[in-house]
């Protein structure tokens, strides 16, 4: 008999596609996991309930925080809403910081991406700027201004990591070129977070969880993105996968 493969929950955005509210998240996500971690995908719906969070996470040995064209509502560290902060998507917020919580309490790996990345500081109790742009020595790490995906998913600048650190010891390397694509970033690190990546101008790019019980990491730029093709995210996903398939065999001796 086939063994199974590890379940892992993805994030939703709620869009509205055709005159109606749908639940999707990107297929660039969905790929990664499958092709480079030997995962297999659930996308969660961004239903804000917690019984049903609770439900589903009972189910899950991973989670794959993703991106979004959404913000994360300032009310919820500590800011004001202005135009700069939008646009929102408050049941993505009120589904994705309590799947983090439940996640991080229950040691089930963690991965995430961009939004993703904002989510966990968020949760933690760190704050995000709304516009690095604005900021004097600042970068411009918004998305290149083009129809063509690849172009706006393309290498954007290097980030460096942490001498000794989780990312410096997978890309057996000082910095790695990267496809970031931003306007929202880190202001305050969240206490519990420790620094893996920072951008030429100190953004931070990558962060992980200091005292998480399992893998628990988070990029601000696009790992997923061709991930088949690069060779630091094949290693990014394949490192989650192990950590799953380790949690998969654990619960499954409960």
């Amino acid at each position: 008999m086939t063994s199974l493969l590890p379940l892992v929950g993805v994030t939703a955005d709620i869009r509205c596609i055709e005159g109606g509210p749908i639940h999707a998240a990107r297929a660039q996500y969905l790929t990664a996991l499958m092709a480079c971690a030997d995962l297999a995908p659930v996308i969660i719906p961004s239903s804000g309930d917690p019984q049903q969070l609770e439900s589903v996470m009972a189910c899950l040995d991973g989670l794959l925080l993703t991106g979004a064209v959404s913000n994360i509502h300032p009310s919820l560290y500590g800011g004001l809403e202005t135009p700069a902060h939008a646009p929102f998507d408050p049941k993505r917020d009120q589904t994705s910081l309590p799947l983090i919580a439940l996640a991080l309490e229950r040691g089930l790996p963690l991965l995430g991406i961009c939004r993703g990345f904002q989510e966990l500081n968020v949760c933690l109790g760190g704050s995000l700027h709304p516009a690095l742009h604005d900021l004097p020595d600042h970068l411009d790490h918004r998305r290149c201004d083009s129809p063509d995906v690849d172009i706006q998913y393309s290498v954007q600048h290097d980030v460096y990591f942490t001498p000794g650190g989780f990312f410096a010891t997978l890309a057996d390397a000082d910095s790695l070129k990267v496809n970031s694509l931003h306007f929202q970033g880190i202001d305050r690190l969240a206490a519990g977070l420790s620094i893996e990546a920072v951008a030429p101008d100190g953004v931070i790019e990558a962060v992980r969880v200091k005292e998480a019980k399992s893998f628990a990491v988070a990029t601000q730029w696009h790992p997923e993105y061709h991930a088949e093709n690069h060779v630091f995210s094949q290693k990014l996903f394949a490192a989650f996968g192990q950590a799953v398939r380790a949690f998969q065999q654990d619960r499954r001796k409960v």
